[in-house]
């Protein structure tokens, strides 16, 4: 989260934070653990009046944000998220909304307008199993036939596509890439809900059978997405990387209060060197996690040339190291670490959902390597 936000921005992260401890207490969290949608529609819609999903849309679409960087902004809401292990689809809807702001068309007007207002939601189908694997299905294709797009083949695992009004789906297109919005309930989709790790989101996989669309569905042109969807993917690493240092940090604070009111042989956890050591380098990563996030949150917001290589060591550190200290923070609990009444496991879920989404950290280290081998063979 930002060392010195603007007062602005405090305030901005001050209301979610008010917010969420009022709507998404650990046991309403619990409470909606077998809840088919997860959260509540008119929570939701709540956050959306509060500013969730406006800030990766322009102004002229009526977006806007505090700072003029919409995306610093919203990791303020993720980190939010991510302390409190809050329920919605607020890395989803927003990276739609921010999607048709980037190729804004009338067609685009009304479902984008229902995204801010937070009346509606969305879910982008990205992901597809490895081939040959259990789960695989055919890759999703997107032909464009006359004045209509036609989508076939499957998306799995897709984060909140079992509440979502509005799909944003890629697929091939030839040799390029092509998006489609494809409103949920079209003839030939189905959704099926898989189960998650993370309490409160829901996942699933998404099927298209030769659905028929009017071309005015596609998000920019026909086999020329390949740049928006590796921007797209990058939004959604810098927002997950927020939420998880959230995460971490819930878990890290809940476990230093735990070390100062257990006592062993008349003395305070916390007070044993060996311990304080291992809070120590806690701490130490947990620093790194807050300066990363936040590097790549500004390096993506700006546009810079390094953005792609700043990303990826976030995702990479935070995933490894974040792993690393919630193990810690486990053990330093002792068995009620493990149970689920305890809070803990709540925000170890969330980081652990977060750390398998959008490249594992030993895919964006071999991503660092090849930037580092394309620099080096420029020289």
């Amino acid at each position: 989260m930002l060392w010195e936000p603007t007062p602005d921005q405090e305030f901005f992260r001050d209301t979610t934070a008010r917010f969420l401890e009022d709507q998404a207490p650990p046991g309403e969290l619990r409470r909606m653990r077998d809840d088919p949608a997860g959260f509540d529609a008119g929570y939701w819609r709540r956050g959306a009046e509060l500013g969730w999903t406006s800030l990766l849309v322009a102004e002229e679409h009526g977006g806007g944000s505090l700072s003029g960087a919409g995306l610093v902004d919203l990791t303020l809401v993720a980190h939010e998220f991510g302390r409190h292990a809050a329920p919605g689809p607020l890395t989803p809807s927003n990276l739609v909304a921010a999607a048709l702001s980037t190729h804004y068309t009338d067609a685009h007007d009304k479902p984008l307008a229902a995204l801010i207002a937070g009346t509606s939601t969305a879910a982008w189908c990205v992901d597809e199993p490895l081939p040959g694997s259990r789960p695989a299905g055919s890759p999703v294709e997107i032909r464009v036939e006359g004045d209509e797009v036609v989508v076939h083949g499957t998306k799995r695992p897709v984060e909140a596509a079992p509440t979502a009004d509005l799909l944003l789906v890629t697929g091939r297109t030839g040799d390029g890439v092509s998006q489609v919005l494809v409103p949920a309930d079209t003839a030939g989709v189905r959704v099926t809900p898989l189960r998650s790790i993370d309490v409160t989101r829901r996942y699933a996989t998404v099927e298209f059978e030769e659905v028929r669309l009017p071309a005015t569905a596609l998000v920019g042109t026909a086999g020329g997405a390949r740049a928006d969807v590796e921007h797209t993917r990058r939004l959604a690493v810098v927002i997950g990387c927020a939420e998880s240092v959230g995460a971490l940090q819930s878990v890290f604070d809940l476990t230093v209060e735990w070390a100062f009111d257990r006592y062993s042989f008349g003395r305070s956890l916390a007070s044993y060197q060996a311990l304080k050591h291992r809070f120590a380098d806690m701490k130490t990563w947990l620093e790194a996690f807050h300066a990363l996030a936040d590097d790549a949150a500004a390096d993506v917001a700006a546009g810079v040339p390094g953005a792609a290589e700043s990303t990826s060591a976030a995702k990479a550190y935070i995933g490894d190291y974040g792993g690393l200290l919630i193990q810690d923070c486990v053990q330093l609990h002792g068995g009620i670490g493990v149970t689920y009444e305890h809070d803990l496991h709540l925000f170890m879920r969330r980081a652990t959902a977060n750390r398998a989404s959008h490249g594992s950290p030993a895919e964006h280290r071999q991503l660092i390597a090849d930037i580092a081998l394309q620099q080096e063979a420029a020289q």
